[in-house]
């Protein structure tokens, strides 16, 4: 793989042609920054921007003007590679919270390993309606302990508004939800989501996560993406090494709270 030519169609495509995640946000941009304005619950923030160290002060100042006017909390996802070199030191100078970084992978799928094999027991569900949401937030909040209130609003909408822009599964042993994840799809984009990818701890190890990237990476071959991408913990990393993506850059989430 090219990784600076696959880095950069990814910006082109995925954060400078971003499209709006959820039905009722937008895309709107203001100079070099990209950013998505949704509902309280929507995910509220920039997606790229492309600044230098003279304008960088200024338009950080003219984000946090703009959502905190809309009384909204807000994410600048910084990207490694984006400049200036120093823009996580101004943003956070500026207020904002550094989360934990993770690495953007992405792997091109004709070249993965697409093995789907589950442990005796298991079955993976598509989940297509409310109690099958439920059931992938159920797993969502027992792996990472988070509420999973957002994760069920935005699921419902995007079922709601069309199946063929996201996919979720569920793992189930018997009738335990034991595994989960989604996949995301951009209409004509090259470039699939894998998200929210968790295993309870008692069946991690088991093939769980490969089965599920397997799975989601198959649905996105049919609707024609060339590419899957993933913001991979240092926990998923090398299992995504192993099937044959490819660590690009970093990610990091800067949050602002009004």
């Amino acid at each position: 793989m090219d990784h600076a030519a696959v880095l950069a169609r990814y910006d082109l495509d995925m954060r400078q042609g971003a499209r709006p995640d959820a039905p009722g946000a937008r895309i709107e941009r203001a100079g070099a920054v990209v950013r998505q304005v949704a509902g309280e619950r929507g995910w509220n923030g920039v997606v790229w921007s492309g600044l230098d160290a003279a304008g960088a002060d200024r338009a950080i100042e003219e984000q946090i003007a703009y959502f905190t006017g809309l009384g909204r909390d807000f994410e600048w996802k910084l990207y490694g590679h984006d400049g200036p070199e120093d823009l996580g030191e101004r943003l956070s100078a500026a207020g904002f919270r550094a989360e934990e970084p993770e690495t953007l992978m992405v792997g091109e799928i004709a070249r993965l390993a697409l093995e789907e094999r589950l442990p005796d027991g298991v079955r993976l569900v598509r989940a297509a309606d409310a109690a099958g949401v439920g059931l992938v937030v159920a797993v969502h909040e027992r792996v990472f302990g988070t509420d999973g209130t957002a994760l069920r609003d935005h699921l419902l909408a995007r079922l709601a508004a069309g199946p063929g822009t996201v996919l979720a599964v569920v793992a189930l042993a018997g009738e335990e939800p034991v595994a989960s994840a989604r996949l995301e799809l951009v209409p004509g984009g090259d470039f699939a989501g894998l998200w929210g990818g968790g295993t309870v701890e008692e069946w991690r190890g088991r093939g769980l996560y490969r089965a599920l990237v397997a799975h989601r990476t198959r649905v996105a071959a049919a609707h024609g993406c060339r590419h899957v991408q993933v913001d991979a913990s240092a926990m998923s990393r090398p299992v995504l090494e192993r099937l044959g993506l490819h660590a690009l850059t970093t990610t990091t989430p800067y949050l602002y709270k009004r």
